[in-house]
């Protein structure tokens, strides 16, 4: 080949490579969240991967593993990793080097009224035998494959932290309504001794409206103080049904299949914000990490969209047997074999090289933009659940005040009453006041409790925390 037919050849490479669009500049995506001004302790701890054993309850740690190992929810998040992990071994598999084999044989009619008559030829029919082996390599100049496997790795990676996303979710969920349901008996149970304390100031009522002491109309309220204790019971019970009923999907089970669970008293919570959660939260989310790596991900996309632009070239080889006599198609004059360059120049495509790079750029702003927004809602949830908490421990002590204000005037109320100034009436007014009380501080016990789980999972609900603990040097998320 001389210099002149060169000429064209060198003109369409310079063409194509003038069309190539240039390579976006890397994003500068944020790793720190807006959390400051929001109440943190120095002493307080990131999630550990189990964070519900600090807890210290056998059962809830017993739902937990059967949730992880059978919920429903888990297991699209696996099949979803699983998609993309297949996804990888094909994107590996579509570059290098390819071998095929080929075999066929075949019997042929020639027409009597064709180019060359087959009465020409002396013969209609002929059978036709093929035997070889097929070569291509393409040599990717440009990374374009190796950029396909590195999207398809980032997008398993991705799928790998929102299966733990998913994992944290439903942790999270399995405690709250756990507790919830532990909430419920302990307010039943209060709910049970006012009822108890109503029906005994009824009788007294009675038996002083018979006796001409009260009106009747002391017996009606007494009544409807009754049935009022009694419709609350009704609807705690309810309420701890439904949570049962909700535990048990949680788990991909029906109530019955759930089992009788043990009633315990409700822990104290102890978790706050940790000092660093503004510096280190991004690394411990599981969604803001899949959002990090959809972006890695969309970056790739975009040099294999740009890798379109600049010529291809490949080899390929092709070696085997060939006759029109298949009795003689393992002979040596049989022998057939090709081999030789292919260069792909995208001259012209319509439109369609710049098209697909427009998609792919769009792609990436959107994958940008995405990951704003998980910081944005990571550092929201943190602060909202962090506040709410940090309100509950406020009001706890002013709430155990009360609590020890109303045991005082019960014990005042009975001590009257043993010494002849007073009957029981006033007993049961301070006893249903304590138990109401008591109510109120289960309550605000599970506030604090919600909020302190709904924290943990805001805070990544121990993601990545394993790998920290054995590789303290390197960071819960791989820097992509």
């Amino acid at each position: 080949m001389n210099r002149i037919s060169l000429l064209p050849l060198a003109a369409a490479c310079l063409l194509a490579a003038c069309a190539v669009p240039p390579r976006p500049t890397r994003p500068d995506l944020s790793t720190t969240a807006a959390l400051d001004g929001v109440p943190s302790d120095t002493q307080a701890a990131w999630p550990e991967s189990a964070w519900w054993r600090r807890y210290d309850d056998a059962q809830l740690d017993g739902l937990q593993a059967r949730a992880l190992r059978a919920s429903p929810s888990l297991d699209v998040a696996r099949a979803r990793f699983a998609l993309a992990a297949r996804n990888v071994d094909v994107a590996r598999a579509d570059g290098g080097a390819t071998l095929t084999g080929n075999a066929r044989v075949q019997r042929n009619r020639l027409s009597e009224h064709g180019l060359i008559p087959s009465p020409f030829l002396g013969f209609t029919w002929y059978g036709q035998g093929d035997l070889g082996i097929g070569f291509d390599y393409d040599f990717d100049f440009w990374g374009s494959h190796g950029a396909q496997i590195a999207a398809a790795t980032d997008r398993a990676r991705a799928a790998a932290a929102e299966r733990d996303a998913a994992a944290s979710m439903l942790t999270a969920a399995v405690a709250d309504t756990y507790f919830a349901w532990q909430g419920d008996q302990a307010r039943v149970a209060i709910a049970r001794e006012i009822a108890r304390g109503h029906a005994q100031g009824r009788d007294i009522v009675v038996a002083r409206a018979r006796q001409g002491l009260d009106p009747d109309d002391l017996v009606h309220q007494a009544d409807a103080r009754l049935a009022g204790a009694r419709e609350q019971i009704a609807l705690l019970e309810g309420d701890a049904r439904i949570q049962q009923a909700v535990l048990a999907a949680l788990l991909g089970l029906s109530p019955q299949a759930l089992g009788v669970l043990i009633v315990h008293p409700l822990p104290p919570p102890g978790t706050d914000l940790p000092a660093n959660a503004g510096l280190d939260l991004v690394a411990r989310r599981p969604d803001v990490a899949a959002s990090r790596w959809r972006v890695e991900a969309a970056l790739k996309d975009v040099d294999v969209a740009r890798a379109a632009f600049y010529p291809d070239l490949s080899i390929s080889a092709m070696a085997g047997l060939s006759s029109i006599d298949l009795g003689k198609l393992l002979a040596p004059g049989s022998a057939v074999f090709a081999a030789g360059p292919a260069l792909h120049l995208p001259i012209f495509e319509g439109g369609r090289l710049r098209a697909r790079f427009g998609v792919s750029r769009a792609a990436l702003d959107a994958a940008i933009a995405d990951y704003h927004v998980a910081i944005a809602n990571a550092a929201r949830e943190v602060s909202t659940q962090a506040l709410t908490l940090a309100q509950v421990h406020a009001r706890q002590p002013h709430d155990a005040a009360q609590l020890a204000a109303r045991r005082q005037l019960l014990a005042s109320a009975r001590a009257r009453m043993q010494r002849g100034l007073s009957d029981a009436i006033p007993v049961l007014d301070a006893g249903e006041a304590l138990d109401r009380q008591r109510d109120a501080s289960v309550q605000l016990q599970l506030a604090a409790l919600s909020a302190e789980i709904a924290l943990t999972r805001a805070l990544g609900g121990g993601y990545g925390a394993e790998t920290r603990a054995t590789q303290p040097s390197s960071p819960g998320v791989q820097s992509p």
